[in-house]
C-alpha cells in the first residue's frame, strides 16, 4: 500500500511541476515608422533570446524570419497585406499575432 501512496505521489508532483513550466508572451507594436516592434519573454522571467520568429501572409508564405535579440525583440518593415507574426519556442510555446491586433 505504501508503493501505490508512494507512486500516486510522485505522479501528482510530476504533474505539477509540468504544470508550472513557463509561458511564453508577446506583444508586437506598430512605431508608426513603417516598422513594427515585437517583445517576448517567459511567465518564468526566462529571456526569449534567440527564439524563432517569422512574419507570414494570408497564405502562411514566409514575408520575414529571424530569431529575438539579447532584449527578446524583433523589428521588421511593416508588410503592406495583411500578415501575422509567430514567436515559436517549441510544443506548446507558440503565440501568434495577426496584424490587425498590432497597433501604434
Amino acid at each position: 500500500m505504501l508503493k501505490i501512496s508512494l507512486l500516486i505521489l510522485f505522479l501528482y508532483l510530476l504533474a505539477t511541476t509540468t504544470a508550472l513550466a513557463h509561458t511564453p508572451y508577446m506583444a508586437c507594436y506598430d512605431n508608426g515608422d513603417k516598422t513594427i516592434s515585437c517583445f517576448a519573454e517567459f511567465s518564468d522571467g526566462s529571456s526569449a533570446e534567440a527564439t524563432p520568429i517569422k512574419v507570414v501572409d494570408s497564405t502562411n508564405t514566409i514575408i520575414v524570419s529571424g530569431k529575438m535579440d539579447e532584449l527578446g525583440e524583433f523589428t521588421f518593415n511593416r508588410p503592406t497585406s495583411p500578415y501575422h507574426v509567430i514567436f515559436d519556442a517549441g510544443p506548446g510555446h507558440r503565440v501568434i499575432e495577426k496584424s490587425t491586433n498590432i497597433i501604434e
